[in-house]
C-alpha cells in the first residue's frame, strides 16, 4: 500500500483506498521466512475505518472482526506452511490521530469519543471487536 504500484482489481479495499490482501500476507510471511529462516512478527496490521456510535451507545465494527479473522487464518495457514511465527499485533488497541487523516480513521478495539477539532469528554467504549478479541485470547484462537 506504500507503493505506487498498480492496483489489483481482485481486492477490495478500505475506506481509504488500502487494499485488503489477507492471502498476500500469508504469501508474505513464507517468502520472508524462505528467504531469512528467521522467527517473524507481524506487527501494526489493522483497518482504519469509520467507527459509528450507535444509539444505544455499541460500536459495531464486524467490518474489522471479519478483516482480522481473515489475515488470522491465513497467518495460521503460514505456521502450518512452516513459518515460524511468534507473534501478532493488531492495529491498534485504542483510536489513535492518524498523520493524515486525524480522527476520522479509527483502528482501535476502543472507541475514543473525540473529534478532529472537538476533544469531547474522550471517555473510551469497547467495540464489538474488543469483546471478540479478547475472547481470541482467552481460548488461544480456538475459534478462528
Amino acid at each position: 500500500n506504500m507503493s505506487k504500484g498498480a492496483k489489483n482489481p481482485y481486492l477490495k479495499a478500505s475506506d481509504w483506498g488500502w487494499q485488503i490482501d489477507p492471502t498476500g500476507l500469508r504469501n508474505a510471511l513464507d517468502r520472508l521466512y524462505d528467504r531469512y529462516q528467521m522467527p517473524l512478527f507481524v506487527v501494526e496490521n489493522g483497518l482504519g475505518a469509520k467507527d459509528t456510535v450507535e444509539e444505544d451507545g455499541s460500536i459495531n465494527d464486524d467490518y474489522r472482526i471479519d478483516y482480522l479473522k481473515r489475515h488470522f487464518h491465513q497467518a495460521r495457514l503460514a505456521l502450518t506452511d512452516g513459518v515460524d511465527l511468534i507473534g501478532y499485533c493488531p492495529w491498534s488497541f485504542i483510536d489513535l490521530v492518524s498523520t493524515h487523516q486525524g480522527y476520522q480513521k479509527r483502528y482501535g478495539f476502543v472507541y475514543v469519543d473525540r473529534e478532529e477539532n472537538d476533544l469531547k469528554e474522550m471517555k473510551r467504549y469497547e467495540k464489538d471487536s474488543f469483546k471478540w478479541y479478547q475472547e481470541i485470547i482467552k481460548e488461544n484462537g480456538k475459534d478462528l
